[in-house]
């Protein structure tokens, strides 16, 4: 797996890999990540597609579900620690 970009953005890290004729989106903010891959085909301008992807209403759909993340993990830690 190689890296082909990192971009950058005010709520999380994003890197883009190569591995398999597929590009790995992931996407880091703290101890959670979101991952998602498409086949190299799919994308017709390469990582430039990628990037078009990665639009407004995406990334806020992400950060809301970083949030969902957050309070899920942890409600189970609280519940954990009883």
């Amino acid at each position: 797996m190689r890296v082909i970009a990192e971009l950058p953005h005010p709520d999380c890290k994003i890197t883009i890999f190569s591995m398999n004729q597929k590009y790995i989106i992931k996407l880091e903010k703290g101890i959670f990540e979101q991952i998602y891959k498409l086949s190299e085909l799919d994308i017709s301008d390469g990582v430039n597609g990628i990037f078009q992807i990665l639009d407004t209403e995406f990334m806020d759909s992400v950060s809301k579900r970083f949030e969902l993340m957050r309070a899920d993990f942890n409600g189970a830690f609280k519940r954990h620690e009883g």
